[in-house]
């Protein structure tokens, strides 16, 4: 093990060096989404960038953290951060910012993305740290032949968006190019606040207002690049490489006390793959990622920093991981297969406070430390048919290590071992039953073990946020569902019951380590389905609930609930499709009100809240499409995001946390032209 571990810089420095045309159907088909699966998201999520939202709008087990115009964070199950895994064809990502102002998902655009498939539960040991669910991303890939797209999007808050995509080649070689630029204006509440009007309503200190010469910037403004080359070598051999580029410039957060400079980010992956080399190998995967984050955050828009940004204050953040994954699929009859392999990462998170006039006192001040968490894991998954059952059994074993930099600050190792056990059994022709049990872990992050925060005054020290005295998380699970495909009618219904151990929560009565273990249960249900009423006209329809609670309270504090558990969360759609090149659809999106809430740290009542979004998509001959829409007909002013404090945010009027409204009424138009 200290051999593999020595060896992963070397590794690590290998990572440093790797430096479609949209599918279109005969007809106009609907958008697909099955239980967790959305598909064909680059054609139908058309209305922003924002992967995050396009998943909060179609899966109701999806909640969706709101940061901004863009780059917002996902709640699944309700659970986020590192408790989910986020995976882009298969490579890791993780976000620089401590604020989660850049949270995976905001590294991947919905024009790049193919499908997005979520797995709920511990039922992942090919990866580490899927704590309690995982989404895994597949971007767009190249077909043979010449093809192109131009997709040009027009919105309200002068929102625009023009991608390009270019995708060639023959059986052996093909290429895929996809340019993107975004941009908008704050959007609006449905009270008609902008950004700022949002602040003056929430009576913000006005130190935390944007500066007059600000308050027209810009949202946010985007660019992305998407390329991926496949070599099929022979027929058992293939070879893909892909490179993701994101680009983001002075994205404001309106209810954080800093904006974005910039956001960057890179992600590469290698994957080699050969098939039938003999009696132990059907197929033998070789995967080879490297993903990096650059973040500054500063509060230099804002009435803070003085004028001319004299106290100007920035924390410069950066985030990257190398990994690599070998695997190994064999037939131990023709009933059963066994799946093997090694699973290897080193993350790293660096970050520095730079101050300028009466904060130029925090200049070098290390919020994270160039942290090292390295990582092996092996695994090893079996499946077997049983006639009109199924069984699939998994495990793996973590060795990790998580090392600062420098300072005082403790090294931590962590081992565990997670396992699973599923089963799904075919009932009749049309129903299958399917139940399992997991065990599964997370270490810490370095943001959780060792983050400092910069001191408010000048010649003051930082002060330790982080617990380096941290215990990694279990979720021990336990799931039942049932799913029907009858002629007119599909349904895919779950509960589930957890025990998390030593999850980590933030304690806010602390003035030191304000991160802490204490176990919890969660609990819920999902009901997912469509029904077709005839030939043109179906139902989507999906209701989803969770509930959480501590074992105990966290020291010096008294309420028992789990923070971050939104209420129950449904939606129904009506989807007509009118013309062979046309679908129309009205959907309700709705929540119940914030009863259960972490009040000891941060959160409050939520009012409940329901939408109305219209939709069509129609055909014009075969190379043109159009997709227009309305989200949020009666233009209602909501918030679907509390306020934990985890995060840092502004406090409003009365002490508590501004509450960030989604937007008003928007309305969009998206053009496809393909060749």
């Amino acid at each position: 093990m200290k051999r593999f571990l020595l060896a992963l810089p070397l590794l690590h420095g290998a990572f440093y060096a790797l430096a479609a045309a949209a599918e279109e159907a005969e007809e106009m088909a609907p958008l697909v989404v099955e239980g967790g699966r959305v598909a064909d998201v680059s054609a139908t999520q058309v209305k922003s960038a924002d992967l995050a939202e396009a998943l909060f709008k179609n899966l109701p087990g999806v909640s969706l953290v709101r940061r901004s115009g863009i780059a917002n964070d996902i709640i699944l199950r309700g659970q986020k951060k590192d408790n989910i895994n986020i995976l882009v064809d298969g490579a890791k990502i993780y976000g620089a910012c401590p604020n989660r102002m850049d949270p995976p998902t905001s590294h991947i655009l919905t024009s790049n993305v193919e499908a997005v498939d979520v797995v709920e539960g511990p039922y992942d040991v090919e990866n580490f740290g899927t704590l309690s669910g995982a989404v895994e991303v597949t971007t767009r890939e190249p077909e043979a032949g010449l093809h192109g797209n131009l997709q040009l999007n027009l919105g309200r808050w002068n929102y625009r968006k023009a991608v390009g995509t270019l995708s060639g080649g023959n059986d052996r070689v093909r290429a895929l190019a996809t340019f993107s630029h975004e941009e908008s204006d704050p959007y609006e509440d449905g009270d008609g606040n902008d950004f700022m009007g949002q602040m003056r309503a929430s009576m913000t200190s006005p130190m935390t207002h944007y500066k007059p010469e600000y308050q027209d910037l810009k949202a946010y403004k985007k660019r992305s690049f998407l390329g991926k080359l496949i070599f099929d070598l022979t027929t058992e051999q293939q070879l893909k490489l892909s490179y993701t580029a994101n680009r983001s410039d002075d994205i404001l957060y309106p209810s954080t006390p800093m904006d974005a400079l910039y956001d960057d980010s890179d992600i590469w992956t290698l994957d080699y793959s050969v098939r039938d080399l003999g009696r132990w190998s059907r197929l033998l995967e070789v995967s080879l990622y490297y993903s990096r984050a650059d973040h500054p955050m500063s509060n230099f828009y804002r009435n803070a920093s003085g004028p001319g940004s004299a106290n100007q204050m920035t924390n410069h953040m950066k985030s990257r991981i190398g990994g690599f994954r070998l695997k190994n699929a064999m037939e131990m009859d023709e009933a059963s297969e066994l799946r093997y392999g090694i699973d290897a990462s080193r993350r790293n998170w660096d970050g520095v406070f730079e101050g300028s006039g009466t904060m130029a006192g925090i200049t070098g001040i290390k919020g994270i430390d160039d942290v090292d968490t390295d990582n092996l894991g092996l695994f090893v998954e079996y499946e077997r048919d049983f006639d009109r059952f199924n069984l699939k059994l998994g495990g793996r074993y973590d060795d990790t290590r998580i090392e600062p930099g420098t300072g005082p600050l403790p090294r931590n190792d962590y081992h565990g071992v997670s396992a699973f056990a599923l089963g799904t059994w075919q009932w009749s022709q049309t129903t299958r039953l399917f139940g399992g049990i997991g065990r599964s872990h997370r270490v810490p992050d370095a943001r959780e073990l060792y983050y400092r925060m910069a001191p408010m005054m000048p010649g003051g020290m930082p002060m330790v946020v982080g617990n380096p005295n941290l215990d990694q998380t279990s979720n021990t699970e336990v799931d039942l569902g049932v799913k029907t495909d009858a002629d007119n009618l599909s349904l895919d219904a779950k509960i589930f019951y957890s025990r998390l151990g030593d999850f980590i929560f933030y304690n806010d009565s602390k003035m030191m380590y304000r991160f802490e273990n204490m176990d919890a249960t969660l609990w819920g249900f999902s009901l997912n389905g469509s029904w077709n009423l005839n030939a043109d006209l179906w139902l989507d329809f999906g209701i989803a609930y969770q509930r959480g609670r501590k074992k105990d309270p966290l020291s010096g504090q008294s309420d028992t609930d789990m923070p971050e558990i939104p209420p129950l969360k449904g939606n129904l759609a009506v989807n007509w499709q009118y013309a062979p090149g046309g679908v129309a659809k009205a959907e309700v999106v709705a929540s119940d009100a914030w009863t259960h809430f972490d009040a000891d740290n941060g959160e409050q009542r939520l009012s409940g809240w329901g939408t109305v979004n219209l939709n069509v998509r129609h055909r014009i001959g075969e190379h043109l499409r159009l997709v227009g829409g309305i989200d949020n007909l009666f233009d209602k002013s909501y918030a679907v995001s509390n306020t934990y404090k985890d995060l840092s945010l502004i406090t409003a009027g009365g002490g508590e946390v501004m509450l960030l409204n989604e937007p008003g009424r928007y309305y969009y138009l998206n053009a496809s032209i393909s060749f």
